[in-house]
């Protein structure tokens, strides 16, 4: 599985998935014949932006599978398909978290819209979490990016299965463009290949435009994720706003001092 996938991703996968996947084969053991562990993986990941992979014994709910995303935590299953079906699996396995999750976690841009997702999930109602998930289906599990005037897979479930993978460039399936409200509303299979697949512009476009989307969603409080204690912050009370202010304030200014310098360079 691994040497039929990895012959595919240079020309399917999109340009950041083979930028640190070669990194996961240098630094966290990928390679044909070694199923990395999930300490390395993750301490490679939060070395390079804060996510990091957590073991669990099966499948989460949405609510608290989204709500990882918040913290910057992946759970991850742990168990490996049988040997004499290398090509499929009744459900997500570690060669699907490895394979197809994990080296775009180690993207900034890809971390940052995945947490987008998460942290709108957090106070939202049953019916917007079942949007969110289903945004999450289409993005983070079988989306696809344009890239240089071409399409190119980013989704996991398609980095990590050798026949949808290629099923997802031809012509056969329906391609719309990445847009929450109405991906949100999209039905899906779940037992075969994509009808319909939503396409990003970017994960930076991608990231604002779930941010507009939950800011329309009616929760009862706004939230933050605070970096440093790797803890979400409640905006409800003017001190938490003071503090976001002055946060805000400090950044601006080492970024105008930045400016500065540079213009002084040039």
């Amino acid at each position: 599985m691994f040497n039929k996938l990895k012959d595919l991703y240079p020309t399917h996968a999109c340009e950041q998935y083979n930028k640190y996947f070669p990194m996961m084969e240098q630094f966290c053991g990928y390679r044909a014949d070694n199923i990395p562990q999930l300490e390395e993986v993750s301490n490679f990941l939060q070395s390079c932006t804060g996510f990091r992979l957590r073991p669990v014994a099966g499948l989460l709910s949405s609510r608290d599978f989204l709500a990882g995303l918040a913290f910057r935590v992946f759970h991850s299953t742990q168990y490996i398909r049988h040997s004499s079906k290398p090509l499929y699996t009744p459900e997500p396995d570690v060669c699907h978290e490895l394979l197809g999750h994990a080296p775009l976690f180690a993207d900034k841009d890809f971390a940052e819209f995945s947490q987008e997702i998460g942290l709108a999930s957090l106070g939202a109602s049953d019916d917007e979490i079942k949007r969110l998930a289903t945004c999450y289906w289409f993005t983070i599990e079988f989306g696809l990016c344009r890239e240089n005037g071409k399409i190119k897979a980013f989704g996991a479930g398609l980095l990590s299965s050798f026949g949808e993978l290629t099923y997802c460039l031809t012509d056969k399936p329906e391609l719309k463009p990445f847009d929450p409200p109405i991906t949100g509303l999209q039905e899906y299979p779940v037992t075969e290949y994509q009808p319909v697949y939503f396409v990003a512009d970017s994960f930076e476009s991608a990231k604002e435009k779930m941010r507009d989307f939950a800011s329309k969603l009616k929760r009862p409080f706004q939230v933050r994720y605070n970096p440093y204690t790797s803890g979400i912050e409640l905006l409800e009370r003017n001190q938490e706003l003071v503090n976001l202010a002055h946060s805000i304030k400090s950044d601006m200014a080492v970024l105008m001092t930045a400016l500065t310098r540079r213009a002084a360079v040039n």
